[in-house]
């Protein structure tokens, strides 16, 4: 038993002053002892010296180790590579040898390789014939993969992609939907120095190359298709695209999730993962690029962000090690999708020993409880979800707890947009008074997280539990003052070894520079609202670059997200803060209703009279107005800013990217609103 898992009974879930919350949940005292995160913190203690643990008080032990971690942060990424066995095939020469942002220099000369750790588990015969995959389709019918069925995989298509002329530093591309040869693919890239990236199958074709395409793949991995809602989608056509909008293609492999042979030219996966060879893994630089991942792209070319094989192992071991108390006996799954971080953040589950449950197909199919369903089958331990799924359980009336034997789950994560009071109490309520809720918040540029789960931490309602070890997290006012209890922008004043090494093809790393440090100079800002609490807990509050400011009152949209969607009536809501040319504000929350409610007068009047109650006056929109849907990016983030710009009179084609959106055609009804007011 970890130090998440209570076994005492419900613990109450009412907030008494917003000033001292009582506790939604608190770790079992007799758990903190045998926790990763008290062993490192011991260890820490007496080889590096760390301030050491307090079993009697945990917030203050961790807070005290958070500080250590801080201010000596080098020291602290030293100590924990000690102490996760990093293997370094060459020594490095310092920890932190330029601290500047951008372009902190970690570890130089240091040589390791990320899939040589990932695979650590099957060289131990105790463990090799154990489940390093579960894959589940919507059958919801897990299928094991082996320790040692993935090293044999992975050790065979590296070789044959080497024999393909793959070397360190070119570029291969996935097609592919959250499978396991997926993950082998990833490990094999790594494997041979390659860089990897990825999409999921349900992104159309210009939206594949407007990624794909910056980064000029050699081989590239592809379905013909995949399961989605109970039906199959065929794309094959979209397949061929890619092969013809890619000319860097040296190889194509076809992996046959419906079952149809190969296209002319490409090759069978069955061929190149079915070899016997023994894995070889390229000893890269630190800093040698591990994957490329993407943001949004709602506006313009998505940002292809770089990181690095080092920073992305030791941030993610940290991670998923200290943070989510994960190791060897362990099941983790998250509900995602190859085009998003939480997919890298799932593969790299490995590198724990814990076995990785991959789920390729709708999130609510045949009915909305299908993640549970999931997650009871493979003795989930760690689960992680959306806050949207999260929420839309609750207005399905899903009872988790009550349907699944759901006793393995010592932890439920969420992430994608802040979970809102009313879904840690369904959590707390429908799933176990005794679950350790761990809502996260980081972002795909980062690949991890800068707060959120600490085993040994209380978590509050609406609160994550603290920022990260190691992360310098602060809330800033627009002159760069530090905040406590108090709204400001998120701002990271230290370095983090999975920041981005750099952006492809920005050559003097001017995009880079613009993305995160111009506000405050050698200072990332992240984009985000947050309240840093005196307690040191987190409350995520929304996009700043969206942020709804009335009369100088900065304003979160999620918090109104929150007080809306708890009406039965609303399924959804988007609010957006356009600033008028006048010099007035104008405020309209849209509404996406549930099945056969009414926007009237009486529903327009419960929406304000909920939002005045729950949060204030000046949160009361201007004006509620129904919509088909909300619109959303393709990784499921409503879209605030390029709504904003359209309602501003922006061009549709200057405002959003088509291709980055779920649906396109919901956007017209903005640009028609803007006109009609104009």
């Amino acid at each position: 038993m970890t130090a998440a898992h209570s076994d005492r009974t419900a613990r109450t879930s009412q907030v008494s002053q917003p000033s001292q919350p009582e506790a939604l949940w608190r770790p079992d005292p007799g758990d903190f002892p045998s926790a990763r995160l008290t062993r490192f913190q011991e260890w820490a203690a007496d080889h590096h010296g760390a301030p050491a643990p307090d079993p009697a008080d945990p917030v203050a032990s961790y807070a005290a180790l958070h500080r250590w971690s801080t201010e000596h942060l080098a020291t602290f990424w030293g100590a924990f590579a000690e102490w996760a066995g990093i293997r370094f095939s060459t020594p490095y020469e310092t920890v932190l040898a330029d601290a500047r942002m951008p372009g902190a220099r970690w570890f130089p000369g240091a040589t390791l390789n990320y899939a040589e750790h990932a695979l650590r588990p099957a060289q131990d015969p105790a463990r090799a014939a154990g489940p390093a995959l579960l894959h589940v389709d919507e059958t919801h019918r897990p299928t094991p993969v082996s320790w040692t069925e993935l090293r044999s995989q992975v050790a065979s298509l590296a070789q044959e992609l080497r024999r393909l002329g793959v070397r360190p530093g070119d570029r291969v591309s996935g097609y592919l939907p959250n499978i396991p040869q997926a993950a082998v693919a990833l490990l094999a890239t790594a494997a041979v120095g390659g860089v990897w990236t990825s999409c999921a199958p349900d992104f159309g074709a210009r939206s594949a190359l407007d990624r794909f395409q910056q980064v000029e793949p050699v081989v590239l991995f592809t379905v013909d298709g995949y399961r989605y809602g109970g039906k199959e989608h065929d794309r094959r056509e979209t397949v061929a695209e890619l092969r013809a909008e890619l000319p860097t293609l040296r190889a194509v492999v076809h992996v046959p999730l419906l079952g149809t042979p190969a296209p002319a030219g490409a090759l069978e996966w069955a061929d190149l993962t079915s070899l016997d060879a023994e894995p070889h893994y390229e000893q890269v630089p630190f800093d040698h690029p591990l994957w490329v991942l993407y943001s949004s792209g709602t506006t313009g070319l998505p940002k292809a962000i770089v990181q690095s094989q080092g920073g992305i192992l030791v941030e993610h071991l940290k991670q998923l090690t200290l943070h989510n108390d994960m190791g060897p006996g362990d099941r983790f799954f998250w509900f995602t999708s190859t085009g998003w971080m939480m997919w890298n953040l799932l593969v790299s589950g490995l590198l724990t020993g814990a076995t990785v449950v991959t789920y390729d197909g709708s999130p609510g199919y045949p009915d909305t409880a299908a993640q549970w369903r999931v997650a009871e089958r493979t003795g989930t331990t760690i689960y992680g979800t959306s806050a949207a799924y999260v929420m839309a359980c609750r207005k399905a009336d899903v009872h988790p707890g009550r349907d699944f034997d759901l006793s393995r789950i010592k932890c439920v994560a969420t992430t994608g947009s802040p979970l809102p009071p009313d879904g840690f109490r369904w959590i707390h309520d429908e799933v176990s008074p005794d679950m350790w809720i761990a809502s996260v918040s980081g972002g795909t540029d980062v690949c991890s997280c800068f707060a959120g789960a600490a085993p040994t931490l209380p978590v509050y309602t609406g609160e994550l539990q603290a920022p990260s070890l190691a992360t310098d997290l602060a809330a800033w006012d627009p002159h760069g003052k530090p905040l406590v209890d108090e709204v400001g922008e998120l701002v990271v004043t230290q370095p983090m070894p999975s920041m981005p090494v750099r952006f492809w093809n920005d050559p003097d790393g001017s995009r880079y520079h613009d993305s995160y440090f111009d506000m405050y100079p050698g200072v990332w800002r992240h984009g985000d609202w947050i309240t840093l609490t005196s307690r040191n807990t987190v409350i995520i509050h929304g996009r700043s670059d969206s942020t709804l400011n009335r009369q100088g009152v900065r304003m979160g949209s999620a918090d109104i997200y929150e007080a809306v969607e708890r009406l039965p009536e609303i399924r959804e809501s988007l609010v957006i803060g356009v600033e008028q040319p006048d010099g007035g504000y104008w405020m309209p929350l849209f509404v996406h209703l549930a099945e056969g409610a009414v926007l009237d007068d009486a529903l327009r009047d419960r929406v304000k009279q909920t939002i005045r109650q729950s949060l204030s006056p000046r949160h009361v929109p201007d004006e509620i107005i129904e919509i088909p849907a909300v619109p959303h990016t393709l990784t499921g983030k409503r879209l605030e800013v390029p709504v904003k710009r359209l309602l501003q009179g922006t061009a549709m084609e200057k405002a959003v990217n088509p291709g980055s959106v779920d649906n396109a055609g919901l956007l017209h009804f903005y640009e028609q609103l803007a006109r009609e007011r104009s």
